[in-house]
């Protein structure tokens, strides 16, 4: 029964997450979004910005549930099935990015999924191989390692958008071509040489569900993670000093920051649905969070073809506007003007979202890889 209700708290966060990934996504335009629903522009860390590290500490709070039963036993199928998946979701990022104009000589090569898969490759093999301080240790050098990495691997300004080592190690690995340039400059947030700390991220999850698992009752759970996450809060603001909180660089103090805020969330979320039984406003998250790789990249395709193949004309010039376009200037803007028509887009996007997952729940139908 506690084993249950542990899933169903970690089902919530992920549903939390994911619900919110869309929310930050799917604006009706991104001309005109809230300053919460954006990214920290290089250094800091804003609510948008724990998106990410929330989902990877998910995904290594279910690896400890996944793979207990083998306390760090590892064997070549326990190998084959993680690798096996980790090429599956990588795959399906690029296939992503390729959709709808597979433009091989242009193609983003990373992106989300690509950074999910690899952290979560790499950190369950490292978590199936080593037992808890071993894999403490493992994870400290991670973290240390990245930070004189990146010290040490620029000139000048170590930690700037022009300089770091990150995007000098991704430019000569992927080219300039096969790399993000939302940042003004190739740049890739979710690049080869920052997956490395994420990493790290996907360790302290698991560590969090070793917690979870062993602690004896629902408000020992509570009151260990709730320490736990201060703890990690503080480490990453103390860090924050001198190796600045920086999602598109995956820093190590963002690393600790989120983590530790998200233990915190969890903590609250057992403390509110298992020991207070307060969970009927948690079931539209459950949805969500039991198919959120399906419902992540059908939400990516939606994107896509409404921006992309559906062009809708809109007067008799024969000027024509994506249908994303259309429905955000003509729909939602039109109802609530423009920055509460954006934020409208994206709710009604999630109500959308959240139907779909909610028809597969009810059929009992959950995708996995």
């Amino acid at each position: 029964m506690m084993a249950s209700n542990r899933l169903v708290s970690l089902d919530v966060l992920r549903g939390i997450t994911i619900s919110f990934m869309i929310l930050v996504n799917t604006p009706g335009s991104w001309s005109f979004v809230y300053p919460p629903l954006r990214h920290a522009e290089w250094h800091g860390c804003t609510p948008t910005d724990l998106v990410f590290p929330f989902f990877l500490f998910i995904v290594g709070v279910s690896v400890w549930f996944s793979f207990a039963k083998y306390k760090t036993k590892i064997s070549k199928p326990v190998v084959l099935k993680i690798l096996k998946r980790t090429l599956i979701i990588f795959l399906l990022g690029f296939l992503l990015n390729l959709f709808p104009f597979f433009d091989f000589e242009k193609v983003r090569i990373m992106g989300v999924l690509q950074r999910i898969a690899l952290a979560y490759g790499a950190g369950a093999i490292l978590c199936l191989n080593f037992k808890r301080k071993p894999l403490i240790l493992v994870l400290c050098l991670i973290l240390l390692g990245y930070w004189g990495l990146l010290y040490f691997g620029a000139e000048t300004n170590p930690y700037s958008l022009q300089e770091n080592v990150v995007r000098t190690f991704d430019l000569f690995v992927l080219g300039e071509q096969h790399i993000y340039k939302g940042f003004g400059v190739p740049f890739d947030p979710e690049g080869l040489l920052s997956a490395i700390p994420a990493v790290g991220t996907v360790i302290i999850g698991y560590l969090i569900g070793q917690v979870i698992s062993e602690a004896p009752t629902l408000m020992s759970k509570i009151k260990t993670l709730s320490l736990l996450g201060f703890v990690l809060v503080l480490l990453g603001g103390v860090w924050n000093v001198v190796f600045l909180i920086n999602k598109a660089l995956w820093t190590s103090s963002y690393v600790l920051y989120t983590a530790g805020l998200a233990t915190l969330l969890l903590a609250a979320l057992i403390y509110i649905i298992d020991l207070k039984g307060f969970n009927t406003w948690s079931k539209p998250f459950i949805h969500f969070g039991t198919n959120p790789l399906f419902i992540f990249v059908f939400s990516g395709l939606y994107v896509k073809t409404i921006s992309y193949l559906i062009q809708v004309p809109v007067d008799t010039s024969g000027d024509k506007i994506s249908g994303y376009t259309y429905l955000f200037e003509h729909v939602f803007a039109v109802v609530a003007g423009p920055m509460n028509g954006s934020l409208l887009f994206a709710l009604t996007h999630i109500i959308m979202f959240w139907f779909i997952c909610y028809l597969l729940y009810k059929n009992k139908i959950f995708v996995k890889i």
